[in-house]
């Protein structure tokens, strides 16, 4: 049993790559955005970046997901930005068989990805905000790292190899 949680600023494909990895292996996917409170959804569709005071509660619901499957003895992939170390210590924490999967990419790449993007709640505008928050995993985390630039099929092809 493992579970993955996918990590990476908004537009670096974690929805895309979360759901291929949960068909290609048969495991449960969760879409972290959609645990978000209203209140957190309405104010990045304002315009207005979230603070960990809007964050703590997402994170515990996320980790509910995570710690539900792993009561269940079910392996799974969520999705979740996870941008600072204090936000993966909540979804990863010293949970053996929870790996971090981190979407890397550059802010132009994901820029151009994000001005490209419909539907979705978060605006481009708040991608800068998204990059001076983000904490990039250390070595003792043991993160997976993806090139966002690849294919979806060849980062698919490496996440499911490294968590195999």
């Amino acid at each position: 049993m493992t579970v993955i949680v996918l990590m990476g600023v908004s537009g670096c494909g974690k929805t895309t790559i979360g759901q291929a990895i949960a068909a290609r292996l048969g495991w449960q996917f969760q879409e972290g955005d959609a645990l978000h409170p209203s209140e957190n959804v309405a104010k990045m569709a304002g315009g207005t970046p979230l603070v960990d005071a809007d964050r703590w509660p997402w994170l515990d619901r996320i980790a509910g997901v995570i710690d539900g499957w792993r009561a269940q003895g079910l392996s799974g992939v969520v999705t979740c930005s996870a941008l600072k170390r204090a936000y993966r210590d909540i979804l990863v924490g010293n949970r053996a068989d929870v790996r971090l999967v981190y979407m890397r990419g550059d802010q132009p790449t994901v820029a151009a990805r994000l001005a490209a993007r419909k539907g979705h709640f978060m605006p481009p505008a708040l991608l800068a905000s998204q990059f001076a928050t983000l904490q990039a995993p250390g070595e003792d985390e043991r993160p997976v790292i993806a090139d966002i630039t690849q294919s979806p099929g060849a980062i698919v092809d490496h996440v499911a190899a490294a968590v195999s």
